[in-house]
């Protein structure tokens, strides 16, 4: 199955949300994130990746790129809404994502990538470890700023 990785454009943004919102349980609405999008489109630290097959999205990253001035840290990259449309998974085709992902992150000079997942995507964390993933020992915290 031939897929073809690329930065995402405009066009893509339904798509993305489309299958981010089935991936993720999400109710993301289109227009907000197409204005998201077009807010922050010329900022190369926030890459949407899209993998297509024959014009069509079926994989998606958003990878964020954090520059720090904490030596051990360093450049670092978040990857976050790692996904694969259902029926095309089980084709490698998020590990050849994420093969892309660390391609552009070496091109941006990270010198580690982390990874964001949800509890409920055992089938996901399992691909994250082959991949070389380790889960660290730490929590991840969020806290609500209504």
């Amino acid at each position: 199955m031939e897929v073809n990785f690329r930065i995402a454009k405009e066009e893509d943004i339904e798509e993305i949300i489309k299958l981010c919102n089935e991936c993720f349980n999400e109710e993301t609405n289109i227009e907000y994130a197409k204005r998201i999008y077009k807010e922050n489109e010329n900022d190369d630290k926030q890459i949407y990746l899209v993998g297509t097959i024959e014009g069509k999205v079926v994989a998606h990253t958003k990878i964020t790129i954090i520059p720090t001035i904490y030596e051990k840290m360093n450049t670092y990259a978040i990857l976050n809404h790692v996904c694969v449309k259902p029926e095309y998974r089980r084709h490698n085709i998020a590990t050849k994502m994420l093969d892309e992902c660390t391609r552009i992150c070496r091109e941006k000079k990270c010198v580690a990538m982390e990874l964001w997942s949800m509890n409920f995507r055992v089938p996901a964390h399992e691909c994250y470890k082959h991949y070389g993933f380790v889960v660290n020992d730490a929590k991840f915290f969020s806290k609500e700023l209504n």
